[in-house]
């Protein structure tokens, strides 16, 4: 009976840890390679990115990480990840351009 309370106890954790929000402009390169479809080098070039200037919103990722699509940042979203807190499918839409 103990284990099967304290296998209880595990799952429900990971499972709150697989869906906890992570921000990409803060998360850690583990918590990143532990997202399923980042392996490390794209983790590495969302981290170099993140260097160079914090994320503004998803199409600012779409548009600086090469590999990460529409598929890929709908993927992220839906595990939690987050852009200034906001979901892929959040996004705002940059203002149209005045010409």
């Amino acid at each position: 009976m103990i284990k099967k309370i304290a296998a209880a106890i595990v799952s429900v954790t990971l499972a709150g840890i697989t869906w906890a929000q992570v921000d990409l402009n803060k998360a850690t390169e583990i918590e990143l390679d532990g997202l399923k479809g980042l392996g490390p080098a794209m983790t590495r070039e969302v981290m170099r990115e993140r260097e160079k200037a914090l994320f503004r919103d998803w199409p600012d990722v779409l548009k600086r990480v090469k590999g990460i699509g529409p598929k890929k940042a709908a993927n992220l979203s839906d595990q939690g990840v987050r852009v200034k807190g906001q979901g892929y499918g959040q996004a705002p839409a940059y203002p149209p351009q005045k010409p």
